[in-house]
Order: C-alpha cells, then structure tokens, then sequence
C-alpha cells in the first residue's frame, strides 16, 4: 500500500510485516494435518543445537525412496480399476499390503504452484542415488525463481485466481 519510500510510514512497515507473517503461518497451517510431513523446520537437539531446512519436496521424494518400506503415512494409494478395487475390499478381512509409490519403475511426481531448478536436480539426484533405475519426471505449473516465488508468497492474492481479464 506504498507507492514510494517517501510515503513509507512506521505503520505501513508493521502492517506489511505482519501481513508477511500471516502468509507464513498460513502456509504452516495447511499441513497441519499431515503426521508425517508437517514440518520443514528440524529444532535440532541436546546434542546437535543447530536449527536445519529441510524441503517439502525432499521430505516426499525420500519418503518413496526408502528403501526399507514402511507404509507411508500422508502419501495414500488411490485404487483405480476393479482389481485394485477388490483388494481394497478384502483388505478389511486379510492383511493386504498397498502398493508402495516406490514399486514402479516411473515416478511422475506435480508441483502445484510451481518448482525451481533447484528442486528438479534435487529429484534427480536423489532418485538416481536412492533408486537407480527409475525414471522420474517432474512437473509442474510454473518454473519459480527467487522473485517470483516471493512475489506468489507476498505480493499476490493466493485465494483468487489471475485471470487476466
């Protein structure tokens, strides 16, 4: 709501602070639900009092990589044909294991609201060493970078589509 520095007051400055602190904890919120992947922020320890970052995307991409297999828990397996429709069924009676996303051969994973290039070749790394021989292919529905990812955040109304009308 400032059109120059000259029209800058210490009130607007607070205002766009907290509303930037708003959008953060907003964004916090909408994976609160998830038990696995709810955080990006590691506190640290007694033992190791860094504070550390570690990506949403990592976080998933590991998650499909582990090689030891547990079930995971926010990824979900949805059934699309008849067959996957009947083991969902007796599921409820025997023990019947869900596919795993890291049981095929190709992974298609979409970022919805966008990736940057940095994240793509974390991917691909992570794949390659974690799981060779699979192939993976990100998409996504915009190629971010450092200013537009900020101006997503901050400067836009992220509830009300850009229509361009």
């Amino acid at each position: 709501g400032c059109d120059s520095s000259l029209n800058l007051t210490s009130q607007k400055a607070t205002d766009a602070v907290d509303d930037i602190f708003q959008s953060l904890r907003d964004i916090a919120r909408a994976r609160m639900h998830m038990k696995q992947f709810n955080s990006i922020h590691n506190a640290g320890s007694n033992t190791h009092q860094a504070a550390s970052y570690k990506p949403l995307l990592k976080q998933v991409v590991e998650e499909i990589c582990n090689p030891d297999r547990p079930d995971p828990v926010d990824i979900e397996h949805m059934s699309s044909g008849l067959t996957d429709l009947l083991k969902t069924g007796f599921s409820m009676f025997m023990k019947v294991n869900r596919p795993h996303p890291g049981d095929h051969p190709f992974l298609i994973i979409f970022m919805v609201g966008g990736v940057t290039v940095s994240e793509v070749k974390m991917v691909k790394d992570l794949v390659a060493t974690r799981k060779p021989g699979t192939q993976v292919i990100v998409l996504s529905s915009a190629l971010l970078t450092p200013r537009s990812a900020i101006e997503l955040l901050f400067a836009t109304d992220r509830l009300q589509p850009d229509t361009d009308i």
